[in-house]
């Protein structure tokens, strides 16, 4: 059982509690959390490209090492090339969930606000504002079936 995610949930409270104490400051808040961002996502980007091309440092020398050796790179070579295949197809339903998610959420933002308005001026549009408001939702399931179309083929 992994349990390595519960030694970062006290860095998440932290990290929520500085978010919202920063983004008191306003404008200038935003823009230092916006910067935290930045840099902690690029520092995620550089991990990822050390995780993915890591190798191994140990060597051994003669011939059964190296006829050894051989047998064990060409293995790993076609574990690692289903696992990058792999690796590649979960990033890309990652991708896809999280950017349709976050496009329906914006779009569900924008179309309810407008819904609600024309409601409150005519109460008897509520049934043609909340198919608007589903059809906005509907992103992110597309999003999510791209996604479980992707984890199959992982």
């Amino acid at each position: 059982m992994n349990v390595a995610w519960i030694a970062g949930l006290p860095l998440i409270a932290v990290a929520a509690l500085l978010a919202r104490v920063v983004a008191r400051r306003g404008r200038t808040g935003m823009i230092i959390l916006a910067g935290i961002g930045g840099v902690l996502m690029a520092g995620a980007l550089v991990l990822l490209v050390v995780a993915l091309t890591a190798r191994s440092a140990g060597a051994a020398t003669g011939p059964a090492a190296v006829a050894g050796a051989r047998a064990v790179a060409t293995a790993a070579a076609t574990a690692s090339a289903t696992a990058s295949a792999s690796s590649a197809a979960l990033l890309g339903a990652a991708i896809a969930v999280a950017a349709s998610t976050i496009g329906a959420g914006i779009a569900v933002a924008y179309a309810g606000a407008a819904a609600l308005a024309a409601m409150s001026e005519r109460p008897e549009l509520f049934g043609r504002a909340m198919v608007i408001v589903g059809l906005a939702e509907g992103i992110a399931i597309y999003g999510l079936i791209i996604g479980i179309i992707l984890i199959g083929k992982a």
